[in-house]
């Protein structure tokens, strides 16, 4: 046969001469087809090249926040026999980075391949969180095909309806997988009706709104078309080869455009990315066309594709398949790698734009230096420009100061993960209190607005309201879903800075809360920030457990007994509004007389210890945060308070 042959031509071909051996056979079956498509039976009876057909499936895996995504592909590598029967996986396989696994949450998209029924089937799990949104923007331009998991007791959620709107915008086929349905109170057909209002709200094209769905739980290992248990995910896999089509190819010369990033200490930096069009192949000489218009001639170095969870070396990679490209110089992620001779780019990564920002700084705490191995302004500029180069949601801008940068991203989960991350990489540094970004839209001054759910015990939904509305926010939708209330606010970002603190402390740790930036609108005006003032340390030294138990009666600390503690650091929340500066480090004074029984017996409760999220929550303009490898401290600006007053005065008097 041909190769000029198109591929639906091949692909019919296939199918009559399958059609026609089966014929042949008393049972009417190919005896060796083991449920193979036609296309695969007749490749290896002809012996064509892999490529010959192209029985590819490039699919993505979208969902809100634990929901289950990294649990279905766990049962799809296995299914495959991607690991051996005896090897020990453990779970949630995909979920490799230390950060993940702690926070259990997907924060990067990661590529797998398996070959089911002789078909490969390229896996990505992209992250749940809006905050991450850059992250899923980018990889699902390498689907053709999306599996929407829902929880079949929460229903779609803030977060399910951005990554669907980004997938159905792609023009990708959903396939709808209502997961946990084992689970008690889940109601898996109201949850069906409410995916298709989604879908239908989302503008979804009458393609996309013929949807199959299937049911099934990822933890038990099943998922069926219809609600009846079923042995293994198998029809899942079915559905997969049945729904999914295959790559669109368009007719022309080589176009890959790079939308990850790799990188290997022996190989370098890797660009990732599908095929679009053409064929790439090893030494291939190519053209790098950048976002700005420039045109490099370069050389691929070396080949891979991805298989199970790691990638395998080839020659060549036709197109519809994923690969990773070796020796390619100066690549960032939107660039298209394309053929030297007719250089084309494809259209530039769209990625929404950040709504926040925080200032990142040198650390000028007296312990500078004392903890890190990266301290310098230098080498905090290089790591922030490194990170803009695979994390497209983010900005790095310059200040009048040469020791501090502007940083943009999308919240505060994505902006504290880059923070976590560099802090465990060696880094030391300061950041300030995220702002939220305010724009001019037709003359009137406009901040961001979120939608926020929140689900709660009945009992305490009138202290989540009332806790919601005191920061401007509207209520949109109440109503009951089994013993929980299900509410939906219109929230400014700015009012969502210390919410989750106060909402888990005011619910006794039940709420579950969620939220996605919808639109700009206008201003709101001033929203009541935090209500208590801080403890502050008057001078530098170690914390005794006299002195801290004789200011309980003053607040709550975040300093155990032997902490050592700096002029202006802050040690704990005052009872009171306003910040009280106080003497932690005040030793008993040794005398003669003692009390019998009672000395050296203090009992101190255990110090509130925050994450690095709830500080950046918690700090107030005048305060900022001090990271460490191995220390999380907030602190005042200025730490001398002579200072502070002279700045509050001058304020004050500015105002007036």
């Amino acid at each position: 046969m041909p190769a000029a042959f198109s591929r639906a031509e091949r692909h019919t071909f296939a199918a009559q001469i399958f059609n026609k051996s089966a014929e042949t056979n008393d049972d009417g079956q190919q005896p060796t087809d083991h449920g193979l498509l036609p296309s695969v039976v007749c490749r290896r009876a002809f012996r064509l090249p892999s490529a010959f057909f192209m029985d590819i499936r490039n699919i993505a895996i979208i969902a809100h926040v634990d929901h289950g995504k990294t649990t279905l592909v766990d049962r799809i590598l296995h299914t495959t026999k991607v690991f051996r029967d005896n090897q020990e996986t453990g779970e949630l396989i995909m979920d490799s980075n230390d950060l993940e696994r702690e926070r259990g949450i997907t924060i990067f998209s990661k590529n797998a391949a398996v070959t089911y029924k002789g078909v490969k089937i390229n896996v990505i799990d992209t992250p749940g969180h809006a905050d991450f949104g850059g992250e899923v923007e980018r990889v699902l331009k390498m689907a053709d095909g999306v599996i929407l998991l829902v929880d079949a007791f929460e229903g779609p959620m803030p977060q399910t309806r951005f990554v669907l709107q980004k997938a159905l915008a792609l023009g990708l086929k959903p396939m709808v997988v209502i997961n946990k349905v084992d689970k008690p109170n889940c109601r898996p057909d109201e949850v069906h009706d409410a995916v298709f209002e989604l879908f239908f709200n989302l503008d979804a094209s009458e393609e996309q709104l013929d949807f199959p769905t299937f049911y099934g739980s990822g933890k038990n290992g099943w998922f069926n078309s219809s609600l009846e248990q079923s042995e293994d995910i198998t029809p899942l896999m079915d559905g997969i080869l049945q729904y999914v089509p295959e790559p669109k190819i368009a007719e022309g010369p080589l176009q890959l455009q790079v939308t990850s990033l790799d990188y290997s200490s022996f190989l370098g930096r890797i660009a990732i990315g599908k095929v679009a069009r053409g064929t790439i192949k090893e030494n291939q000489p190519i053209a790098l066309v950048q976002a700005d218009g420039t045109i490099k001639k370069q050389r691929v170095k070396e080949l891979y594709v991805f298989e199970g969870m790691g990638k395998r070396k080839v020659t060549e990679v036709v197109a519809g398949d994923l690969c990773a490209v070796v020796g390619i110089e100066d690549f960032t992620i939107g660039d298209t790698i394309a053929d030297q001779e007719n250089p084309e780019a494809l259209p530039i990564i769209s990625v929404d734009e950040p709504t926040m920002n925080m200032l990142f700084s040198i650390n000028n705490s007296p312990f500078f230096g004392k903890d890190g191995k990266f301290v310098t302004s230098r080498h905090l500029r290089d790591r922030l420009v490194k990170e803009t180069e695979k994390n497209l949601a983010l900005r790095v801008v310059d200040t009048d100061s040469a020791d501090s940068f502007l940083v943009y991203g999308r919240g505060i989960l994505h902006l504290g993960v880059l923070v976590e991350t560099m802090r465990r990489e060696g880094y030391e540094l300061t950041i300030g209190q995220p702002q939220v970004i305010v724009k001019e839209i037709n003359g009137v001054k406009s901040e961001p607005f979120e939608t926020l759910v929140v689900d709660v015990p009945q009992e305490y939904a009138s202290k989540v309201i009332d806790l919601v509305t005191r920061r401007k926010g509207e209520m949109l939708v109440m109503e009951t879903k089994g013993d929980m209330q299900h509410l939906e606010f219109e929230i400014p970002s700015r009012g969502l800075l210390g919410l989750r603190t106060q909402m888990l402390t005011n619910t006794a740790g039940e709420a579950v809360m969620n939220h996605r930036f919808n639109e700009y609108k206008p201003w709101k005006g001033p929203i009541p920030g935090r209500n208590n003032g801080v403890l502050i340390a008057k001078e530098a030294g170690s914390t005794t457990a006299y002195s801290i138990d004789k200011l309980q009666d003053r607040g709550f600390f975040f300093v155990d007994p032997g902490e050592e503690v700096y002029k202006g650091m802050v040690i704990g929340e005052s009872n009171k509004p306003g910040d009280m500066v106080v003497n932690p480090n005040e030793g008993k004074k040794l005398t003669n007389m003692r009390a019998s029984g009672s000395d050296g017996t203090v009992s101190l409760p255990p110090k509130r210890q925050l994450s690095l999220e709830e500080c950046m929550e918690y700090i107030q303009q005048d305060e900022c945060i001090e990271v460490t490898p191995n220390f999380i401290r907030m602190r005042k600006v200025l730490l001398d308070e002579n200072e502070r007053a002279r700045v509050a005065k001058q304020m004050k008097a500015e105002a007036l």
